[in-house]
């Protein structure tokens, strides 16, 4: 294991690059995993990390020796404590981080079943609620346009907590491209009127649920787009749910008609 002391390293400076950049991300093709529960299931997904980094006050800690060994031919770095929350992409650290490869910016071919279709969705942590959220209700991809945050990056995979390894991911795609390749329903959340009911449609079959931006909502275009609008019954005073509330009511009023 190679220990690290001095922030002028250039390894020490890679990981607080990863920890807090996109362009070094998309640069290097690489992410970081923050904590055990996230590491182990990238690493139940075989998913290999090229570095793991872990603290001194952590690394005799036995998940995390665990996960260490686990780790295999994976590069091992240990860091004084001050030094690790220097990297660390959360105000607590963990005291366990993992350097994975990101998958490459390949466009999905065939959809297959139900599929979450996310445009403009900046807040990474609504991100990867909403991904972790999709995981588990089935959903088996997951297709972000061009104006969402970025799907790889520490804070989404955090809020993921291991969706990312359950489902396949698209980023950059183009909203009338991926609605042209599906067969199923085309559904679009809206608070407009002519927005039919959720727990009235018929969602038994394949569909493509549509949520837009944190307060923006959908676009116009990709809205025109829906075979159907539906809108969330919401007897109280607020105009709007947030968009990773709505999508979980959403995803599992499908489970529900399609396991009930």
């Amino acid at each position: 294991m190679k220990h690290i002391t001095s922030r002028d390293n250039p390894q020490l400076k890679h990981l607080h690059g990863l920890a807090r950049s996109g362009r070094e991300r998309r640069k290097s093709g690489e992410t970081l995993l923050d904590g055990a529960h996230l590491l182990a299931a990238a690493l139940d997904a075989g998913v290999v990390p090229t570095t793991l980094v872990v603290s001194e006050s952590a690394q005799h800690k036995a998940e995390n020796a665990n996960l260490l060994e686990r780790g295999g031919g994976a590069k091992l770095i240990c860091l004084p404590d001050a030094l690790f929350a220097h990297v660390s992409p959360v105000d607590t650290p963990s005291g366990l981080l993992g350097v994975i490869r990101m998958p490459p910016p390949v466009m999905p071919g065939a959809l297959s079943g139900s599929v979450l279709l996310l445009e403009g969705v900046q807040d990474a942590g609504n991100l990867g609620t909403m991904l972790r959220t999709a995981a588990a209700a089935g959903i088996g991809f997951a297709l972000l346009t061009e104006g969402c945050a970025q799907a790889w990056s520490p804070k989404v995979l955090r809020a993921g907590m291991g969706a990312h390894f359950g489902m396949e991911i698209f980023e950059h795609v183009d909203v009338g491209e991926m609605v042209s390749r599906f067969a199923g329903k085309i559904l679009a959340t809206s608070l407009g009127d002519g927005a039919g009911l959720l727990y009235e449609q018929d969602l038994s079959g394949p569909v493509m649920w549509m949520f837009g931006a944190e307060g923006a909502g959908l676009s116009a275009a990709a809205q025109a787009l829906a075979t159907v609008r539906v809108r969330i019954p919401m007897p109280g005073e607020m105009e709007s749910l947030n968009v990773a509330a709505a999508a979980a009511i959403c995803l599992f009023e499908q489970v529900r008609q399609q396991n009930g």
